[in-house]
């Protein structure tokens, strides 16, 4: 199955519009800081504002975070536009350009992202639907990387 160019923007705009409803919710439905179980002992959410990256690294350095976006952004759309006939870099690079905006919509809009999904079996960040989608987006591109046989462009 052939990803089609014409469904990249719409899968972009599609894991924005799921992100930033999910960052609504949380907002309306949970007070700063509440904690709701999901799955105990799995899953929780719980409604952080978070000023830097994973764990609160470089909290308040949104000049910083903001330009990184934006070269992300710019190498992820100029890989993408190089690859587009491979459907595993055009898939992962689509997830990274929707993951990248969610966040940025946030940073620029409030200063500042929301987080919301704890996992409770393990020490890690709290993160929310932009993050899962770039993380996927950046192991997919890995994988598509390591088994490729004539690489990115």
């Amino acid at each position: 199955m052939k990803l089609k160019k014409i469904s990249i923007p719409i899968l972009i705009i599609l894991g924005i519009i799921i992100d930033q409803i999910v960052k609504f919710a949380i907002v309306n439905d949970l007070e700063l800081s509440q904690h709701k179980v999901l799955i105990r002992g799995v899953l929780s959410l719980t409604h952080l504002r978070n000023n830097g990256a994973a764990w609160s690294l470089l909290e308040g350095q949104q000049w910083f975070f903001t330009i990184i976006t934006i070269v992300v952004l710019i190498v992820a759309i100029w890989v993408l536009i190089k690859n587009i006939n491979k459907n595993w870099y055009a898939f992962s690079l689509t997830l990274i350009i929707s993951g990248a905006l969610g966040n940025f919509i946030d940073r620029i809009r409030q200063g500042y992202v929301v987080d919301m999904f704890q996992l409770d079996f393990i020490n890690f960040p709290i993160f929310n639907v932009a993050d899962i989608l770039l993380s996927v987006g950046f192991v997919v591109l890995f994988i598509a990387i390591l088994t490729e046989k004539d690489g990115v462009k």
